[in-house]
């Protein structure tokens, strides 16, 4: 018995993709598969491709507000709930499995974690927020170290805040939209491990995030969903930052 209907073969609404299944695209729930609008046109695509096929180093991990490097690269964060899938989704942009640190345990990672992409991006992994296994003044400490480094990091370009698409948003969820408001950063809701919803409760968990967004002034229009495991929506986000990253080092 299939229990999740997007891995069904092409007749019952998935679509082959080598050795994957794509999930049908709520977004379009009345569209068959081979006419859906393309995400974007092919050339900001093919940016968003050749920018997360350049090399990518750990740079470094940050437990104070005092080690941060020199914001001299424009800076994507990814924050989330604890196990929201921010190490999955990171190494799926960059098409690595263990570049960022994965555990079934949340709340392990400990840092603000800085990666360099080819010299044009900085990703940043931050602590997540919620559940965590660590002691609470510990916790407290990551808690204050992320808000400060939303509040003041000058070449913060953008957030990418995840969201469960089983869960939906959370107080915390909401608290860090308030902040980010409050700080005039721009964020753009994830739905991340779309793949472990049915196609009618990820519509709506979808249209309820979008409703969300849009009493947000710092919310970008249009949440995305993802899955890290299936790869979809990997490549729509890689294009969207793209577009914040760095002109490429033609000095090499």
């Amino acid at each position: 018995m299939w229990r999740k209907p997007w891995l069904r073969p092409i007749c019952r609404g998935g679509r082959r993709i080598g050795r994957e299944w794509k999930v049908p695209d709520p977004r379009y729930p009345d569209m068959p598969d081979t006419a859906r609008k393309p995400e974007a046109p092919a050339p900001e695509v093919e940016e968003g491709r050749v920018l997360f096929a350049q090399p990518v180093r750990f740079l470094l991990g940050v437990a104070a507000v005092s080690q941060l490097p020199a914001a001299t690269l424009p800076e994507v964060a990814f924050a989330g709930r604890s196990n929201v899938g921010k190490s999955s989704l990171i190494n799926a942009l960059v098409g690595r499995k263990a570049l960022a640190r994965t555990s079934k345990t949340p709340g392990r990672t400990q840092e603000l974690n800085f990666f360099d992409l080819g010299g044009r991006l900085m990703l940043v992994d931050l602590p997540g927020y919620g559940y965590a296994a660590a002691p609470r003044k510990k916790v407290a400490a990551w808690s204050g170290l992320v808000r400060d480094y939303l509040r003041g990091r000058p070449n913060l370009r953008q957030v990418c805040l995840l969201l469960d698409a089983r869960h939906g948003a959370k107080t915390g969820d909401l608290e860090i939209m308030e902040l980010l408001a409050g700080a005039a950063v721009p964020f753009l809701p994830v739905l991340t491990k779309a793949d472990l919803l049915r196609r009618e409760a990820l519509a709506t968990r979808l249209a309820e995030i979008a409703a969300l967004a849009r009493e947000r002034r710092a919310a970008l229009p249009e949440p995305l969903v993802t899955s890290a495991r299936l790869g979809y929506g990997i490549a729509e986000l890689r294009t969207k930052l793209a577009a914040i990253a760095g002109p490429p080092n033609r000095g090499g």
